[in-house]
């Protein structure tokens, strides 16, 4: 059960520190500090409290917060010696299923990576899917050394601030999720389609795609929950597949076999990962639309 901010604000000291002191791996002076500044009107301020005491904190205690992180990949993925929440947020990013060309190509980089800035490679991975990992590990091996302690930090103040908003319900609650979803419109009868089976698949190669949910849309033509939701939207090219033809042969259509359109792919991109996806099918037996909605 979440915590309430009324009672993090009511609370001993040593006991707010022990509820929000893992917020930042493995650095509980953050929640020391930010304790000093009670109360807070929201979960917004309390996490502007929290990064103002990293920001303030002196340049060891710093790095030392970058040091303490566990590496993304390497070892870590395969063996087990890092911490459960850590393998579990890297098993929702797909690191459990890279191939063994991906998981030596991510042992390279992160070697390379600690041996030239002195710190493992901090990434939110909530936000990425595969192919985007990948690529801003590469991106940022070529940063410089002060540009890279900037989007280091940057990226544990991602990841504290989705702990925190996981961990503490309050009013004013932090911007750290996105919405994908969808709806499909019969424009042979003008209604919404219901009962379309929808799959989303990440595209994370040439050849190889990985679904991430499954649905069937409502009488009013959606799903009943977002297809992502809850959750940063990772950063990923993705294939909506409608399984229309289903739908117009349920309606009494005799269609051709094959079908011209049988089951309609839509490709599309995310690099908001705290955007609103809404992607809709417009169509009938023979053409069909689309558009990014809201």
């Amino acid at each position: 059960m979440p915590l309430t901010l009324a009672a993090l604000n009511t609370a001993p000291t040593e006991a707010f520190v022990a509820s929000l002191g893992a917020i930042f791996e493995h650095a509980p002076w953050v929640a020391e500090a930010a304790a000093a500044h009670r109360p807070f009107g929201s979960v917004e301020a309390l996490f502007e409290a929290m990064r103002e005491a990293v920001v303030a904190a002196p340049e060891a205690r710093r790095l030392a917060l970058l040091q303490g992180h566990p590496e993304l990949a390497g070892r870590s993925a395969r063996d087990g010696t890092i911490a459960a929440a850590s393998i579990a947020e890297q098993a929702a990013a797909g690191l459990d299923r890279l191939s063994e060309g991906e998981y030596a190509r991510f042992a390279t980089l992160n070697a390379a990576y600690v041996e030239k800035f002195g710190f493992p490679f901090i990434l939110c991975i909530k936000r990425h899917g595969r192919a985007s990992l990948l690529r801003q590990f590469e991106a940022r091996l070529a940063s410089d050394a002060a540009r890279e302690r900037q989007t280091a930090e940057a990226e544990v103040f991602r990841i504290a601030a989705i702990r925190l908003d996981a961990l503490v319900a309050s009013e004013g609650r932090l911007r750290v999720t996105g919405r994908l979803s969808t709806h499909v419109l019969d424009t042979v009868t003008g209604r919404p389609a219901a009962g379309v089976a929808v799959e989303l698949a990440e595209l994370v190669g040439p050849d190889e795609s990985v679904i991430v949910a499954r649905a069937v849309t409502n009488a009013d033509g959606r799903t009943d929950a977002p297809l992502i939701g809850g959750r940063p939207v990772p950063i990923a090219a993705y294939e909506l597949r409608f399984h229309i033809g289903e739908h117009f042969r349920r309606g009494g259509l005799a269609l051709p076999e094959p079908a011209f359109l049988d089951m309609v792919p839509i490709r599309f991109g995310v690099a908001e990962p705290e955007g609103h996806y809404h992607v809709p099918l417009v169509a009938s037996p023979w053409s069909y639309q689309t558009y990014r909605g809201s």
